[in-house]
């Protein structure tokens, strides 16, 4: 929560993000249920999975290990474990229905809906248009109120339970020490705003949602404070808990409150708060002084974005289009003196979606609406009430760029001229792209010239400071340029360029809460594999001085000791012999000391994402520490279609998205093999993998690559139905996605697609590893029957939708219920 709410969100990642999963619940790490948009697949889900087909994964404390004394033994036998073998349901299937991929008959029903391709698109579409077989298309319910269909997804939860009940021992002795290992009273690093207050939250024991605080600001030694641990005790003098999220998720299923900012005054509150998981938000906004809610807004369907004016009666919001795309960017006046709200700007493309922000000085409004690979930015000037929406520059087909304003110029990251990586410009606020330059030292060289060797993410501008975020060899990194002073007001000049320096070989760090904009100090997050968590502040005028670096506050993590724990980077060399892959991985010291000694192998769980750009970090995890404290060795593969290594380990030719998102599952099955059989660290009987939303399609194509390399797999909220779901534009998100894997109407993507979606390239006769899925009713982002129904063929078609003992193939279906096997998927009692 905390490394969520110091990250600085950037607009463009919300289109590289959206089908990434975002947990703010502990308690979900309890349960997984069917009305919960969100589950937490973590180290427990891969406890749930544990039973008599994994045993050989030993799960065991090695004798040195602290805190566990016992030793579970999960060599049970089904018959042991269940006297009455429990049938799984099966739904019925329709065999002739399809999706229609390509350019739709005139008297298709859809022809005159359904969006085919975008407006821009090069490519022809498929003509005529061919069928993908779609036999549990019934399964589909968008108003997820069908009573046979709900029934049967109860049946399937029911099931699950009754599959896994001899599991919940291990499960309850697992979840005891995930939650052992978290101080669940807590509170996050005080940031100041404008002198005036400290903002915090804190999460206390017991309860399942956070608490926005605030104190008030006396003196820069306030931090210097002394706090009992208790609930009842406030962490600074004067605490004021402006907004309990827990009274807001009394008597609700599920809750999120978003975008939670106060005025300029700093005496009004908006947020936006979402009650059913489908990602649709409510506008609220509060008086801080008297506690009453003065607006109130239920009917309007919001994104869950927004924004103050520089005044306490205006504010401005984002409003979703039919297929939950935010589109819309309204003003309104909370007093009611403009008359209806006004909208300001509107994206009809539905390629595109918008976010909005203020800039760094707060002197402008910014709306970016974009695409994967083309965005747009227009701005409006807050402190001239007659000002316009102006554009800083219009879209250009694969053209990205940001800005951020900085004394009248804007400072701008992007690909033009197809550069490799993110450039970083300037102009004149008012100048066009044509007068774009790039930003350069005192001797003139280019500080990111968009090359290989500087992945630049994003700028945030200070008073005196630029601070630049990326990546360098392939860790994350933080820039502070300086800038020349007030006797040069009017020009652009960098001063110093630095680049902070860490102690450890991998790390996540990036910019914190920087309320601030006069600041000569810069607020950073910190943590390893190795390290919690830390809140750091660094001199940006002494930015490489670490005496004057502080550790604000460091997340303590009851029971863990540090130096018993160790981790390492290397690469793997992939398939093609010249792409060397990136890999972390973590373990306790006397586990792979044990293992350099007598060549024991050990059991290992790798996961993955490896889309959108989006990285997977070297990050501190402590719920995965009751795996490690059993021996198990847990590992990060860094693979092609994020963005680790810069864009290009991302964008064609050689990344991982469109015509050669085949990378991505190739650089993953790679790396595998080689703990197997180059580093001799694992077998493929103790092998586990964990992927979520594209990570679930990243497990169920690997899965299909190469079945034998694993014993277990997790799939999260899994996109595993690729080419039919990206074929339906009226699913939520999927236009835009089209410039993430391709658009299956079209000739160019269709076989390519098809040759590695999950559920199209099931392998017959072959033993599949032991897989878990989960799935939640409401979720936009990954549709609960694309679990539900689409994965059915993978397994003889008996997984369940939330939760699932799954099966290698119709003959251990068979063995499950008693029932010998004749030829495999052969048997009349098989759907398949």
């Amino acid at each position: 929560e905390e490394r969520r709410r110091c990250k600085k969100v950037r607009m463009t990642m919300m289109h590289l993000c959206r089908r990434m999963s975002i947990t703010t619940n502990t308690a979900g790490l309890t349960r997984i249920t069917t009305n919960t948009t969100r589950t937490r697949v973590s180290p427990l889900t891969l406890a749930i999975l544990l039973s008599s087909q994994i045993s050989s994964l030993a799960f065991r404390p090695p004798s040195s290990a602290r805190h566990h004394s016992l030793a579970f033994n999960l060599n049970m036998s089904m018959s042991a474990s269940s006297k009455t073998k429990p049938i799984p349901p099966i739904a019925k299937r329709e065999e002739d229905c399809a999706v229609l991929a390509g350019k739709l008959p005139p008297d298709n029903p859809d022809a005159a809906k359904l969006i085919r391709q975008s407006a821009t698109s090069p490519h022809p579409l498929l003509d005529p248009a061919r069928p993908i077989p779609d036999p549990y298309g019934w399964l589909r319910d968008s108003a997820r109120k069908d009573p046979d269909i709900l029934e049967h997804l109860t049946k399937e939860n029911d099931y699950t339970k009754a599959m896994t009940s001899h599991l919940e021992p291990l499960r309850e002795t697992l979840y005891d020490e995930m939650i052992a290992s978290i101080q669940e009273t807590d509170y996050t690093s005080p940031s100041c705003k404008d002198g005036k207050f400290w903002y915090y939250s804190r999460t206390n024991k017991g309860e399942s949602y956070k608490i926005y605080c605030r104190a008030p600001f006396f003196s820069e030694d306030d931090v210097n404070f002394e706090w009992d641990g208790t609930i009842d005790a406030p962490i600074m003098k004067g605490e004021e808990q402006y907004l309990n999220v827990n009274e807001i998720a009394k008597d609700q299923s599920y809750c999120s409150v978003a975008s939670a900012t106060v005025s300029k005054s700093q005496n009004l509150l908006a947020y936006m708060v979402d009650l059913t998981g489908d990602e649709i938000y409510s506008l609220y906004v509060k008086n801080l002084e008297t506690g009453e809610i003065i607006a109130e807004e239920k009917d309007i369907e919001c994104s869950g974005s927004v924004v103050w004016g520089l005044d306490e009666n205006t504010i401005f919001y984002l409003t979703l289009d039919n297929t939950q795309r935010p589109y819309q960017v309204y003003k309104r006046l909370l007093d009611g003196s403009g008359g209806d709200d006004e909208l300001l700007f509107e994206q009809d493309d539905a390629l595109f979606w918008t976010g909005m922000g203020r800039s760094s000085d707060d002197k402008y409004l910014l709306i970016e609406t974009s695409s994967s690979e083309t965005s747009e930015v227009h701005y409006l000037d807050l402190t001239n009430k007659d000002a316009k929406l102006e554009c800083v520059a219009k879209k250009r087909t694969k053209v990205l760029y940001e800005v951020d304003h900085w004394n009248g110029f804007w400072v701008v990251t992007s690909n033009v001229d197809e550069t490799p990586n993110m450039r970083l410009m300037v102009c004149e606020v008012g100048q066009d792209e044509t007068n774009w330059e790039d930003v350069t030292d005192g001797e003139g060289v280019k500080l990111f010239d968009g090359g290989y060797e500087r992945a630049l993410d994003g700028v945030g501008a200070f008073e005196k400071y630029i601070v630049a975020s990326g990546r360098y060899g392939g860790i994350p990194a933080v820039w502070v340029l300086k800038m020349v002073g007030e006797e040069n007001a009017d020009s652009f000049e960098v001063q110093k360029f630095s680049q902070l320096s860490f102690d450890e070989d991998a790390y996540d760090v990036g910019v914190g809460v920087n309320y601030n904009y006069n600041s000569e100090r810069l607020a950073l997050y910190y943590d390893s594999l190795t390290t919690p968590l830390q809140s750091l502040e660094v001199s940006m005028a002494e930015p490489d001085n670490m005496d004057v670096r502080r550790v604000l506050k460091a997340k303590n993590v009851p029971g863990y000791t540090k130096e018993d724990y160790d981790c390492q980077r290397i690469t793997v060399t992939s398939r093609d012999g010249k792409t060397e892959i990136p890999v972390s991985f973590v373990y306790r010291r006397d586990v792979m000391e044990k293992h350099v000694k007598n060549g024991e192998t050990l059991p290992l769980h790798l996961v993955g994402y490896g889309s959108y750009g989006a990285c997977c970090e070297a990050d501190f995890s402590s719920t995965r520490l009751t795996l490690l404290n059993r021996g198990i060795v847990c590992a990060v593969a860094h693979i092609r279609g994020g963005g680790e290594m810069g864009r290009q380990w991302y964008e064609e030719p050689n990344g991982g998205k469109y015509l050669c998102k085949e990378n991505t599952f190739n650089d993953f099955v790679d790396i595998a093999k080689w703990f197997i059989d180059g580093k001799k660290l694992t077998t493929s009987e103790q092998l586990s993998i964990e992927g979520r939303s594209a990570g679930g399609l990243l497990i169920g194509a690997t899965i299909n690559q190469s079945p034998e390399t694993f014993k277990v797999a997790i799939l999260g909220v899994p996109f595993v139905d690729v080419a039919a779901t990206m074929v339906d534009s009226s699913i939520p998100l999927t236009t835009n996605e089209w410039e993430e894997w391709g658009n299956p109407n079209e000739e160019k993507f269709f076989d390519y697609m098809l040759g590695y979606s999950p559920v199209n390239n099931v392998k017959k006769g072959v033993k599949y590893p032991s897989c878990l899925l989960t799935a939640g009713l409401h979720d936009p982002r990954v549709a609960y029957w694309e679990v539900s129904f689409k994965r059915k063929p993978i397994f003889c078609g008996n997984l369940s939708t939330i939760l699932s003992d799954c099966y290698r193939c119709a003959e251990r279906y068979f063995s499950v219920l008693g029932t010998a096997c004749k030829a495999r998927c052969g048997a009349k009692t098989c759907s398949r």
